[in-house]
């Protein structure tokens, strides 16, 4: 072998191994968003996408102890999400992974790498062999022909076909028998210019007497004219031994009806294919119509299958393009609360959390001191004014002593109806309701539908910022709140004596930004509290039984988000009352055996 075909063999191999090296898929083993349950919603998960398979750790810290869940990308359905810039799902069969970037160019880079590993493994689109560097190159150009006698033909044709094989039997007999006649006279003809004939005039008279030679045949009368005229006598041909003189006419009217025989036989083989073939375009045409349904049913099926593996999954959620109508929406929801109320009478929760920062002084309450002033002073105006009168407010629920009003309000499409609800609790304060309403290491105790408190800032010994996240019930998305809570002594001039105030309200804090995991929740809460006391008879000291609290709660809540306004109206005439009836039992409960606190 030459140097130069060395050399360019090493080309090629080089070539065919930089081609390899170019069209190898990109590996990726970065941090994504990923759906894991109803309850926890979207979590940070490490992915790695590697030889056709993708696998999550719970963090890059624990890729040594092994993958919590892996799927192969050979036969995965990669699609980004219709509505979701930032979301693409990757589904094997019934197991579905919803999967969060942080941006659309981010996703689309995710989306071409599993492609990529997707067709790298052999069954996507544009798979193929790919050509390995080699020093040889097999080819195959084997090709593989349909046998016709798997075909069953029907009787009729066969008959046919039979008879086409005789008529091609008689006509190879006449084409044989013509072809050596015609080379038996070119054969004579050709020995007569040679060798002239002398006829004698015995052979003259033996003619006459016995007239024409059988092997003899008398030379057509064209012929013989021009014989005459040349000056000679008509030649005979004498054939050879064994061979006859034709018979043109009959030898012709056989010719003829044999051909007739074919072309009738081939119009009905013509006829007997065209019928079959309508048969079989008939059969197909059923047998396509067979297909269809069963591929229809087959999409049903996969969409059932897809729904229920699906069920808990994010396109379930909250949101403006859920799945889930607002009966099913209701009744979930309702059912979580109803597993919440199940939790509280079973267990007491005792967590109290810590301050996340330290406390700072009263310059701290400047950014909120006037909003603070404001509603508080909002809240004590409104509190015990009759609602009764007011059109635009509903009764929405009257048991004994316990008012609850309503007035229908939406911004931008979400429900923020305000709620009011009067009720008057026999064997507490105005104090004792609004420290345990306010308290945030006591909150946990009665306030069963939170997850997470946190003391974010104490501004004063009445005032702090709190952060909490509320406990997610499916399908709708978790929500937290941050707002300012402050509870004071107000001195309303009149012969009840002073009130206890409580207001919350929404705040922005930087420590706490608004997070894509959560829904943030603005407020707007006044807890107004009168302590009603009955005196005593013969100057016996006060007692519970002779004290009362009246109580007006107002609630402006924005929950954000796209949950259905006849879901969330109808949620809110439920767990407020509840909330009234189960926080005053509370109270009753921990400050029974205990000092009454004015």
């Amino acid at each position: 072998m030459s140097d130069h075909s060395l050399n360019a063999t090493d080309e090629e191999e080089n070539s065919s191994y930089d081609e390899d090296l170019a069209n190898t898929p990109t590996e990726i083993c970065e941090t994504l968003s990923k759906w894991t349950n109803y309850i926890h919603g979207w979590q940070d998960r490490y992915l790695v996408l590697k030889d056709g398979t993708l696998s999550y750790y719970k963090s890059e810290n624990e890729t040594e102890y092994g993958c919590r869940g892996s799927i192969s990308l050979a036969k995965a359905l990669i699609q980004p999400h219709e509505f979701d810039e930032n979301r693409f799902d990757v589904t094997v069969n019934e197991t579905t992974w919803y999967l969060r970037s942080d941006n659309t160019d981010h996703r689309e880079q995710w989306v071409a790498a599993l492609e990529a590993q997707k067709n790298a493994a052999g069954y996507g689109p544009d798979s193929g062999l790919r050509r390995h560097g080699s020093l040889f190159s097999v080819s195959s150009a084997n090709l593989s022909t349909a046998s016709t006698s798997s075909f069953k033909k029907g009787r009729n044709l066969k008959m046919k076909l039979a008879e086409m094989e005789t008529f091609r039997d008689i006509l190879c007999r006449q084409v044989d028998a013509l072809q050596g006649y015609f080379d038996a006279c070119a054969t004579q003809i050709e020995s007569e210019d040679n060798d002239t004939l002398v006829e004698d005039e015995a052979d003259d008279e033996n003619e006459d007497d016995y007239g024409t030679p059988r092997n003899s045949v008398e030379i057509p009368n064209h012929l013989k004219h021009d014989n005459h005229h040349n000056g000679n006598k008509a030649p005979h041909i004498r054939l050879p031994a064994g061979m006859n003189g034709l018979d043109f006419k009959g030898e012709a009217i056989t010719f003829k009806a044999t051909t007739a025989g074919i072309i009738a036989t081939l119009s009905y083989c013509i006829d007997l294919m065209r019928q079959r073939e309508d048969t079989w375009h008939r059969r197909l045409e059923k047998e396509q119509e067979r297909r269809r349904r069963a591929e229809d049913a087959y999409k049903r099926c996969m969409e059932e299958l897809k729904k229920k593996a699906a069920i808990g999954g994010p396109d379930y959620q909250e949101g403006p393009h859920s799945a889930i109508n607002e009966e099913e929406f209701y009744d979930a929801v309702e059912s979580a609360l109803d597993r919440n109320d199940k939790l509280e009478e079973m267990v007491l929760s005792n967590q109290i959390t810590d301050s996340v920062s330290a406390m700072t002084d009263a310059g701290g309450l400047a950014p909120y001191l006037a909003e603070l002033e404001r509603k508080v002073s909002e809240h004590h105006r409104l509190a015990f004014q009759s609602k009764d009168g007011e059109s635009d407010w509903q009764l929405l629920l009257e048991e004994g002593e316990m008012k609850v009003y309503r007035r229908e309000v939406e911004e931008d499409g979400i429900v923020v109806d305000p709620l009011k609800a009067q009720n008057v609790v026999k064997g507490v304060t105005a104090h004792e309701i609004c420290h345990y309403f306010w308290d945030v290491d006591i909150r946990m105790e009665w306030e069963t539908t939170v997850e997470i408190v946190k003391l974010v800032e104490k501004i004063s010994d009445d005032t702090v910022v709190v952060y909490q996240t509320h406990k997610r019930m499916w399908p709708t998305m978790q929500r937290d709140s941050l707002f300012v809570s402050s509870i004071r002594q107000v001195d309303t001039g009149d012969d009840e004596g002073p009130s206890w105030v409580v207001c919350n309200f929404s705040v922005d804090h930087p420590s706490l930004p608004v997070s894509n995991k959560c829904v943030r929740v603005k407020l707007n809460i006044g807890l107004v509290c009168k302590t009603l006391v009955t005196p005593p008879a013969d100057g016996q000291p006060i007692t519970r039984d002779d004290v009362s609290c009246k109580i007006a709660y107002a609630a402006y809540v924005n929950p954000g988000g796209w949950v259905p306004a006849s879901v969330l109206r109808t949620l809110a005439k439920r767990e407020y009352p509840r909330f009234l009836r189960k926080f005053s039992a509370y109270v009753q409960g921990k400050t029974k055996d205990k000092p009454i606190m004015f």
